[in-house]
């Protein structure tokens, strides 16, 4: 049975336990890792793996010993409960073996679940589960969590319902993280928030969201951003005492002026702006305006393209503080 997006949203948190199994394929391996993570669990509970009523196989494990799986479907365990029998990366090459186990499945059997990359309509293996009566196939695209999707992994980590800004707050996120990155950001929101009865809030969220530079690179940009050319050197020089590489600071910078130039030309209210720089950075980008603040992009862009040039002889860090000097009296304008 072929699953939906919003279906397959469902079954991940609540599979259905007399099934035969689920395929879950698509480009993203860490989304795919995701659910595949969030199945298993709801179906074997949180002690299904000590218990040994998990079995792990590998793709090319299985090419090898095609038995593995039909033995891993029929095993009895020691423990009482369901059973799965877990085939990772799987491909047409293993396709046969699994349909062939898929179409000798029985009641009390291990559930088979598969996980791919992506798969042509006209794969085997996807036919085979979207054909079944008892399995399920899902595919899961490039898309950030919806906002159902978000309310339950908040509850899960202990957040009962966030207020709406709250929750536009991370449905911005969501788009601006990597799926594992998503997560981890609720994981943190729900420690955070632990024992606090207050809801749930813009500056919580700031505070849990990571940061895309490091600490001291944060530094030079807010200086730069904030127009105090003076300050530069000495930042700079501490930077080049701790090893900070030229294009690194000179990427770093593209990013926090890209973040200042969106947060600029918003219109819907809610800046995508995280961290605990959050409040200045919106300042900076009023303050700039989108056209400044393209500007600065090119000025960037072409220093980014000097230091790549292979007929640069310029000390690297030193073309990337006068970059930061001319950005810095161009805020000041």
């Amino acid at each position: 049975m072929k699953l939906s997006t919003g279906q397959a949203a469902s079954y991940f948190a609540k599979p259905d336990p007399d099934a035969a199994g689920i395929l879950i394929f698509g480009a993203d391996a860490m989304r795919i890792a995701l659910k595949r993570q969030e199945t298993v669990a709801a179906l074997i509970g949180p002690q299904g793996e000590e218990e040994m009523r998990l079995t792990r196989i590998a793709a090319s494990d299985l090419r090898k010993d095609p038995a593995l799986l039909m033995d891993a479907l029929k095993a009895i365990g020691f423990f009482p409960g369901p059973r799965v029998a877990l085939v990772e990366d799987a491909n047409e090459t293993v396709g046969p073996i699994i349909t062939d186990a898929l179409s000798e499945w029985a009641p009390g059997d291990a559930q088979i679940i598969v996980t791919a990359g992506a798969l042509k309509p006209t794969s085997k293996l996807r036919k085979a589960f979207e054909g079944h009566t008892k399995a399920y196939a899902a595919a899961i695209y490039d898309n950030p969590p919806t906002r159902d999707e978000i309310e339950r992994d908040l509850r899960t980590a202990g957040i009962q319902n966030p207020p709406q800004e709250a929750m536009h707050m991370l449905m911005d996120l969501a788009k601006n993280l990597e799926p594992g990155d998503f997560r981890q950001t609720l994981e943190k929101i729900g420690l955070y928030k632990l024992n606090d009865t207050n809801p749930l809030n813009a500056e919580d969220i700031s505070n849990c969201a990571p940061t895309s530079f490091e600490a001291d690179v944060d530094d030079v940009l807010m200086v730069v951003g904030d127009g105090q050319a003076a300050a530069i050197g000495p930042v700079m020089q501490r930077l080049q005492a701790q090893g900070v590489n030229a294009v690194t600071l000179c990427i770093g910078a593209m990013r926090h002026f890209r973040t200042l130039h969106r947060a600029a030309i918003d219109t819907t209210g809610r800046p995508q702006i995280w961290g605990p720089n959050r409040d200045k950075m919106l300042s900076q980008a009023r303050r700039w305006g989108p056209q400044k603040l393209e500007t600065a992009l090119t000025v960037l862009t072409d220093t980014d393209l000097q230091l790549r040039s292979a007929g640069q002889h310029a000390p690297a860090l030193a073309l990337v503080e006068r970059a930061f000097i001319r950005l810095a009296m161009l805020a000041a304008r």
